[in-house]
């Protein structure tokens, strides 16, 4: 059998990544359908505006729970159960959202979505083990950027559901989904049962090893929580911007411009490839000076001109595409490290950048409160710019 023959051999359905390129982008979309709700589901829940912020926040302490307790489960136990489940009990606690009357009952639901929406990250390592090792970047890349597309256009399209329905609609509509979703992957997705191993409290405590004793790991992690920390800065604060009194932008204005930015997504099946050549290094350098430069071409412009809201524009596609690239990079430098660790090596990795992006979130909104978007932007180009100078540290052979 000749190399090109294995290769084909070794490859996957071609129908399996955009399944599960979907099946990311369907699911990481919870996570983000409440942002641009917080209004109107408060007033109609009756919380004060100061705690009006659980809405969002238990949704993401849910996830960050799933990550570090859900999402190593992924190496002891067969993955398509797993998936499964999760999206099962996503699919409960978005009915539970929809109905809801009370408060406390919709925010036990937020958190319940956000713990159960980590079948995400026991799917994209799914895609690492089916993709050969000279297909892996590419693999990993085409699932990252269905991810990412669910993240950019879950605000976008629950602001117009939300308009012409109602709030509750659109999470009655993303149950059905999940529901669907799960009697699909139950027929096409594979099964995958890990190689016998520790039990789940070893593995848990692996973690920390792991974390302690693979520096690609912990690299990778802050180049990301960097990313994604100005990628969430730029994604709360611009709405402000935008519908404040330089803009005047309505919502639907705002959702407009939300969906431009999913160009950006394009960067991850191109970073990919790239990583399969070898070219990571020069693409983590590349994507970390334009997440900083984007920052700096979002000031182009008076405030408030169509130069501006070009340039804002151009910014938002340059930093997405940034942090797709990043992100896959990342994903699959850690991937490479050990086949039996990686649900606990991306667990971690998400984890880590994900509570970058809980920071920048709450810094760009105080930044923007006590500044605008001048002191907001300086810190989003201030932090990929810190970044950029720690890489320059990274051994070459890292």
């Amino acid at each position: 059998m000749t190399s090109a023959t294995a290769q084909r051999a070794d490859a996957p359905a071609a129908w399996i990544t955009p399944l599960l390129a979907t099946a990311c982008g369907m699911i990481v979309a919870n996570l983000y359908y409440a942002q641009p709700l917080v209004g109107p589901i408060a007033r109609a829940l009756e919380l004060s505006p100061e705690i009006a912020g659980l809405i969002v926040t238990l949704i993401q302490i849910g996830y960050c729970v799933g990550l570090l307790l859900l999402v190593p489960l992924g190496d002891i136990v067969e993955n398509r159960k797993l998936v499964l489940a999760l999206i099962a009990g996503c699919a409960v606690a978005l009915v539970a959202a929809a109905l809801a009357t009370h408060a406390s009952v919709f925010l036990i639901a937020g958190c319940a979505i956000g713990l159960c929406s980590v079948a995400v990250q026991v799917l994209v390592p799914f895609a690492a083990h089916l993709a050969p090792e000279h297909a892996r970047g590419r693999a990993v890349g085409n699932v990252t950027s269905g991810l990412l597309m669910g993240i950019m256009l879950a605000r976008p399209v629950s602001s117009l559901v939300a308009d012409l329905f109602g709030w509750h609609t659109i999470f009655a509509a993303s149950a059905v989904a999940m529901v669907l979703l799960g009697v699909v992957l139950s027929r096409k997705l594979p099964q995958r049962q890990p190689a016998p191993g520790v039990n789940y409290v070893e593995m848990l405590g692996s973690m920390g090893h792991l974390l302690r004793t693979q520096p690609v790991l912990r690299r990778r992690a802050m180049y990301q929580a960097s990313m994604f920390g100005v990628f969430s800065l730029f994604w709360t604060t611009t709405p402000l911007y935008l519908a404040g009194p330089a803009f005047h932008m309505s919502q639907t204005g705002i959702a407009v411009f939300a969906l431009v930015g999913v160009a950006g997504a394009i960067a991850a099946p191109m970073a990919g490839r790239y990583a399969d050549r070898g070219h990571s290094r020069q693409m983590t350098a590349i994507a970390l000076a334009l997440g900083a430069g984007s920052f700096l071409l979002s000031r182009i412009g008076v405030e408030g001109s169509l130069m501006s809201l070009a340039a804002l524009t151009v910014a938002a596609v340059v930093l997405d595409f940034a942090v797709s690239a990043n992100l896959v990079i990342g994903q699959r430098a850690i991937f490479s490290l050990s086949a039996e660790h990686r649900s606990r090596l991306n667990g971690l990795y998400m984890a880590i950048f994900f509570v970058g992006g809980a920071i920048g979130s709450s810094v760009g909104a105080w930044a923007y409160a006590r500044a605008g978007w001048p002191l907001a932007s300086w810190i989003g180009f201030a932090l990929p710019a810190i970044a950029l100078l720690y890489f320059r540290t990274e051994p070459a052979s890292t």
